[in-house]
């Protein structure tokens, strides 16, 4: 093989390595790394979570002195700083003896943006970059999103009859899509760091919002979800099952000025974290929570509000990507809730088209995803 095709093929390998630490990093990239001497792997490594050793330190520790003259292949620049709970990357592979470093893409974060490639280089290593970019900035999307904007990535997931209604005229919603189709959505829970949904929903279903594994028994995730309930007035009930059970999963309930003191003292004295922003078109301002959650170090989120919360999270250009499950059903009337509500644009230019659509069928339903 060539240099280049050598390189492509170990960065790929990193790369699958990296994506094991899907829904466990955040706010850390998903990282891995080879230690890679005579065209064999002697070490490997991936980045479990924060505050856990870097896919770097993890790879030349398993590869030991057999890390000396061969080639580390990291998905994403080697960290330098000490703005962190682990200490930095490069010095240990400097001291490692590796003789080159293949880096799939820059760290875009501004403390290591750079910083790492040039301090190996200056150390006298061979360092390549840009070796499966895309597909590592594919992995890494919300997270490079959230270093981009300080917001993180939004996904818009919605289930509904193959023509776009996610309720009956009576709002009965339960259940639309098949029971695959529902285990897919619980792993797509546990792959982001909040959920999202409105007071409405809460009031009419009552749900969980949890990351399940399995109902029966019922086997949680590991990681669950921050779940956030947008609540301008503080309607949401002690009672409901989002306010059960924080040990597992914690709750925040964002309301507004037009909340009394006393239902957010009610809430707060059930346990549940409870927050005041401003408003905008009469309801909790969707920019200035996405704001706010980004400051807290929550890179994805996933809105499963009804069609009112969909409206005004695309009106806003606040969604990232979209995802949809569609049943092959047809419910049909203008009294049933569509996916999105609200007003619809005067002029078919004004409908938002979707990029890198894809379509596959769970079950007897089917999935299609693109981005906005």
């Amino acid at each position: 093989m060539t240099a280049t095709t050598t390189h492509l093929h170990f960065m790929t390998q990193a790369l699958r390595l990296a994506a094991k630490g899907l829904g466990q990093t955040s706010p850390n990239p998903m990282v891995g790394a080879l230690v890679v001497k005579n065209g064999r792997i002697v070490g490997r490594g991936y980045h479990h979570g924060p505050g856990q050793p870097h896919a770097e330190i993890l790879a030349l520790n398993q590869a030991g002195p057999r890390a000396k003259g061969a080639t580390l292949y990291v998905t994403l620049e080697p960290c330098c700083h000490l703005l962190k709970r682990t200490p930095p990357c490069v010095p240990t592979i400097i001291k490692s003896g590796v003789r080159a470093v293949v880096v799939a893409m820059t760290d875009p974060n501004p403390p290591v943006k750079g910083r790492g490639v040039a301090a190996l280089r200056r150390a006298g290593m061979t360092v390549t970059t840009g070796v499966a970019r895309e597909k590592a900035a594919q992995l890494n999307r919300a997270y490079l999103h959230w270093v981009k904007t300080g917001r993180p990535f939004v996904i818009l997931k919605a289930g509904m009859t193959l023509d776009g209604k996610v309720a009956t005229a009576m709002g009965e919603s339960r259940w639309i899509t098949g029971p695959l189709a529902r285990q897919a959505a619980h792993r797509l829970r546990s792959q982001v760091d909040a959920v999202i949904v409105g007071v409405g929903t809460v009031l009419k279903d009552n749900p969980t919002l949890t990351a399940r594994r399995s109902d029966r028994p019922l086997r949680l995730a590991p990681r669950q979800p921050l779940r956030v309930v947008l609540d301008s007035t503080a309607r949401t009930p002690t009672e409901a099952r989002i306010c059960a059970k924080l040990d597992q999963a914690k709750t925040l309930i964002v309301t507004t000025s037009r909340a009394s003191e006393s239902r957010r003292c009610r809430l707060e004295r059930a346990g549940v974290e409870v927050v005041s922003l401003p408003l905008k078109h009469g309801q909790v301002s969707l920019p200035a929570l996405m704001t706010m959650l980004g400051k807290r170090g929550i890179t994805s989120v996933l809105i499963e509000g009804g069609s009112t919360v969909n409206a005004t999270a695309l009106r806003e250009q606040l969604v990232n990507r979209i995802r949809f499950y569609l049943a092959p059903t047809l419910m049909g009337g203008q009294d049933a809730r569509a996916v999105i509500g609200g007003r619809s644009p005067k002029r078919l230019a004004q409908a938002l088209p979707l990029r890198h659509v894809t379509v596959r069928r769970i079950g007897e339903d089917l999935v299609m995803e693109g981005d906005l």
